[in-house]
Parts: C-alpha cells; structure tokens; sequence
C-alpha cells in the first residue's frame, strides 16, 4: 500500500525502526528502559527546496526506500491509518546505511 501523504519542500518522511527487544549479549530489555530508534526507512519525499538567491530547485539526496540514520530528537511524530512516523527535514538524515 502507498503511503499517501506528500511532503512540502524539503522534508522527507520516515517508518521508525523497531526498538532493540534485547542486548548484544542476549539479555531482554524492558519496556521502560528501550531507547528511542535513531534509524528508519523512508517512505515519502518531498520534491525539494528552491535556492533563495537563484530560484533553482536543489533535488533531495533520499529516495524512497533507503535505510537513514537521523538524529535521536529530530523530526516531529505523526499517526497515519494507525502506524508511526516522523517528519523530518532532509538536513536532520545524517546518513544513508
């Protein structure tokens, strides 16, 4: 199913990965201590943010279906058809993993 929201300018949105259920060692971490995820998969952008001094449409680096790491803090959570996402300006993805 497409995901029918439409980014403006430069905002990208992203599905939030799950959070860790245990540690490298194998030991299960409770609900209220698991960290917020700072990876995700992007399922909407945006077309781009025009140049202020030329006018010139600057395209997105993030397509559709990469895999980004963002900052912890960054972004604002939304509810869609009962599923979690963040959106999030292109300049809060750090990288592409």
């Amino acid at each position: 199913m497409a995901l029918n929201i439409k980014p403006s300018a430069d905002r990208v949105v992203i599905e939030a990965a799950q959070a860790e259920e245990k540690t490298a060692s194998g030991l299960y971490i409770p609900d209220t201590a698991k960290e917020k995820p700072q990876k995700g998969t992007v399922v909407a952008v945006g077309p781009g943010k025009y140049a202020e001094q030329t006018g010139n449409l600057i395209p997105m680096a993030y397509k559709v279906g990469d895999v980004v790491l963002y900052g912890k803090y960054a972004g604002t959570e939304i509810t869609h058809d009962g599923k979690e996402y963040l959106i999030m300006r292109e300049s809060d993805i750090f990288a592409i993993l």
